[in-house]
């Protein structure tokens, strides 16, 4: 049988240890040495860790003075958020010149189909390739590609093919690649869940690819329980978004008066993600990057984003990566004038699955219920014991 060229036409492209290649772009002196990225006060975390120090057990989201004791001599470098964006806004003018059908995830990584290059190529490996050459050429970054037929596939190929490597899953290949892995590697399959389906004996995706979904059904429900059938035979249909109105979602405020205390920011971080929560619900959507967005009282603005594991409409996990947010946006001495919270990276369908929070049924069905309420009544129907009143906003 003859093989169809382009049978594998979704890449995903990660820049590897993004920020602080930026960084050795413009301090050669740390190539080669353990870096990370991140704040330097008491409450600094990692943002991005080079490869080196990776291998001490340096990992992003870390708190900095854990790292240090990890790493004696890690070299930590103040995060540069405006380079890092003018950067990556030359990485995607890349993507773009060889396809339209660009899907961003965040600053870093995309996928892309590139389908419609298969009478210029002969293969998508070398359209990833070309790509990754590209990037080198023009801005002297490593990137990794992985190449597969759907998006689940293409990014766990991206994750094997680091660093600066391309890894091409052909989909005759595709269930013996999958079968091997962890379950925990599955798009949407957190901590939790993980820790669940060990419980029932199942390690590998090979192991839950052999359990009937109705077997499933009684500890995870339904939904869930179909979601991690289709992952574990490699079925995932979601195609490339690529129009920009349609990924992202936000809500935020401009106070009458600054904000220069932590709980004030808190409790309207919370109201935020509550009412952000619920229009995701609204549009059947699951966010991937959570985005908190600050103005300072001298007009400055600063953003700062996460990718998540899985995906996610729960509030309370929204408010949970916001606060994690605001420990590295530095608030301290600082008077918020605006306050913004951004859902992107979405994917739409009422059956996708958040997977990481012990208790997302319940939760999920809990906020089922409140954003019901809160149709019918109004916002104020139901709140979080933690949404204590608070005004100040124009």
């Amino acid at each position: 049988m003859i093989r169809p060229r382009f049978a594998e036409p979704i890449l995903h492209v990660d820049m590897d240890a993004f920020f602080v290649e930026v960084e050795r772009l413009r301090h050669p002196e740390l190539v080669g040495r353990p870096v990370a990225v991140g704040g330097s006060g008491r409450r600094g975390v990692v943002a991005s860790a080079s490869y080196e120090a990776r291998r001490f057990g340096v990992r992003s989201a870390m708190p900095v003075s854990h790292a240090r004791r990890l790493c004696p001599g890690l070299v930590v470098v103040p995060a540069d958020h405006g380079e890092y964006g003018r950067v990556s806004a030359d990485v995607f003018e890349v993507f773009s010149s060889f396809t339209p059908l660009v899907e961003k995830l965040s600053v870093d990584e995309a996928f892309l189909d590139v389908a419609g290059l298969r009478h210029h190529y002969r293969e998508a490996p070398g359209v990833g390739e070309a790509i990754r050459k590209e990037i080198r050429r023009r801005l002297g970054l490593p990137a990794s590609v992985g190449i597969a037929a759907n998006k689940t596939l293409a990014k766990l190929a991206s994750e094997d093919a680091k660093p600066d490597g391309l890894l091409h899953i052909r989909s005759e290949q595709s269930l013996n690649f999958l079968h091997t892995l962890s379950v925990r590697r599955l798009w949407g399959v957190g901590e939790a869940t993980a820790r669940r389906l060990k419980r029932l004996g199942i390690r590998t995706v090979g192991e839950l690819a052999q359990i009937p979904v109705d077997h499933l059904q009684p500890v995870f429900g339904k939904a869930t329980s179909e979601h991690l059938g289709r992952l574990a035979v490699g079925i995932d249909r979601r195609p490339i978004v690529t129009d920009p109105a349609g990924v992202s979602l936000s809500v935020e405020n401009t106070f009458e008066h600054d904000l220069h205390d932590r709980s004030e920011v808190e409790v309207k971080l919370r109201e935020q993600a509550e009412r952000l929560a619920g229009r995701l619900h609204r549009g059947e959507a699951w966010a991937t990057t959570i985005t908190l967005k600050v103005r300072f009282s001298n007009f400055s603005t600063i953003t700062r984003s996460h990718t998540r594991g899985s995906p996610t409409r729960l509030a309370i996990e929204i408010y949970r990566e916001v606060l994690d947010l605001v420990d590295r946006a530095g608030l301290e001495g600082k008077g918020v004038r605006l306050l913004g919270i951004a859902a992107s990276g979405l994917t739409y369908g009422p059956a996708v699955p958040q997977l990481e929070l012990d208790g997302a049924n319940r939760w999920e069905d809990l906020e089922d219920e409140v954003f019901r309420l809160r149709r019918r009544f109004g916002f104020d129907a139901v709140l979080p014991a933690r949404l204590k009143p608070f005004s100040g906003e124009k």
